[in-house]
């Protein structure tokens, strides 16, 4: 497998280099971005302190949360862009706009070094449209912003989306150096794995991440499930969740998972509660849940059954976390985990945003082989699929 990476790349010194990354971060309730939410924006720096290295005038493209084509000032760019001058400890410009008058004088003015960030790529209906010839309009009129188009953006790389994929057929494309990490790391993980490997996977939903545990099944020796998507598993082999939600749609595939192989590592105890909003629960033995409860974390017996069979483990991926971890009391099964991994041998390989954020709060992500960037984008890699916003940067 070959990468065209931005190594490739001799001179830059002058060129208009257009950067996509993926600064998607949650904000403060002061509309700010905080040192635990920028790791996206962190691990984007050494792409965009490489480019200043080499001279380029640097022209960022990025998305914040889900305007729906619509100008919002909710989700504008302009915290992002004081995070980022925070970080570079270098003014970052804004323009107010995407394509316009204003956007291409800031550009003229742009020196070498310099760096210039789009409002927010989504404003723009184009982006995100079904239409491709309306992606290819926007994908050309980016396009002629600059000279070299470089994408960083491994987070947004399973969307075809005007600035991830389609401006690929217009400019000179190559992929920056954490994108390059990503595929360095994640294929390693999916084609090479270490053995004994085995995989945690976590969060709400069985359905998104059935892919994930099929793709693996050959491959993993023990594949441990947690959070709410492990509650669908439990009633599919007839155990009692309480009322916590699951998928019933999702049975059938799940027990013919477990017909074929007894690979999957389920919850034996957890932490039960009344409803999602509590703030506290009681721990119990699953068999003792009440009708009543639901779910909301794994509890100290399982965390005990995971660490055992983590012990074995010369590679652990994990994606998702174990419990509600937006209520610190159901955080504590994730925590458990974090610290097991924390002190293990084997190479760990970590995604999903929950997870790391609570990683880098617990200031622990230095004890990680690994992390990455991305939650659905790490999936679908793992799953095997091609994601449109790498097809003309990776060559086998």
């Amino acid at each position: 497998m070959k990468i065209k990476s931005i190594k490739q790349l001799k001179n830059l010194k002058g060129k208009k280099v257009l950067l996509r990354v993926d600064f998607n971060v949650p904000l403060t309730k002061t509309g700010q971005v905080g040192k635990s939410e920028d790791y996206r924006i962190v691990q984007t720096l050494t792409t965009i302190n490489y480019l200043i290295k080499k001279g380029a005038k640097v022209i960022i493209l990025a998305h914040l949360g889900r305007p729906d084509g619509k100008i919002n000032s909710k989700y504008s760019l302009k915290p992002v862009t004081k995070r980022l001058s925070q970080l570079l400890k270098k003014l970052v410009k804004l323009s107010p706009e995407i394509i316009g008058k204003k956007t291409d004088a800031l550009i003229k003015k742009l020196a070498n070094g310099e760096i210039l960030m789009l409002e927010n790529i989504r404003f723009d209906k184009s982006e995100e449209s079904p239409s491709s010839q309306l992606r290819q309009k926007l994908a050309k009129q980016l396009a002629g912003l600059g000279d070299i188009y470089i994408n960083d953006a491994f987070a947004a790389c399973h969307r075809d989306q005007a600035s991830v994929s389609t401006i690929q057929k217009f400019l000179p494309s190559y992929a920056g150096l954490l994108l390059e990490q990503e595929i360095i790391n994640l294929t390693k993980a999916l084609k090479k794995p270490k053995k004994p490997l085995i995989i945690i996977i976590g969060g709400v939903k069985v359905s998104t991440k059935i892919g994930l545990i099929k793709n693996f099944l050959p491959l993993a020796d023990k594949i441990i499930l947690g959070g709410a998507l492990a509650n669908t598993v439990l009633s599919a082999k007839g155990l009692m969740v309480g009322k916590s939600k699951v998928e019933p749609a999702m049975f059938k595939a799940v027990k013919n998972i477990e017909l074929t192989d007894n690979i999957l590592a389920l919850p034996v105890d957890g932490v039960f509660a009344p409803s999602y909003q509590s703030l506290k629960g009681r721990i119990d033995a699953l068999a003792d849940i009440n009708k009543s409860e639901v779910i909301l974390d794994i509890g100290p017996e399982t965390v005990k059954l995971y660490e055992k069979i983590l012990k074995s483990a010369k590679m652990v991926i994990w994606n998702g976390p174990m419990g509600l971890i937006e209520t610190p009391f159901f955080a504590k099964g994730t925590k458990a985990l974090i610290k097991i991994l924390a002190k293990s041998e084997a190479e760990t390989i970590v995604g999903g945003g929950e997870t790391v954020q609570l990683i880098r709060q617990m200031k622990l992500q230095n004890k990680f082989s690994f992390i990455s960037t991305g939650g659905g984008a790490m999936l679908e890699f793992l799953e095997g699929k091609k994601l449109p916003g790498l097809i003309k940067l990776i060559k086998n």
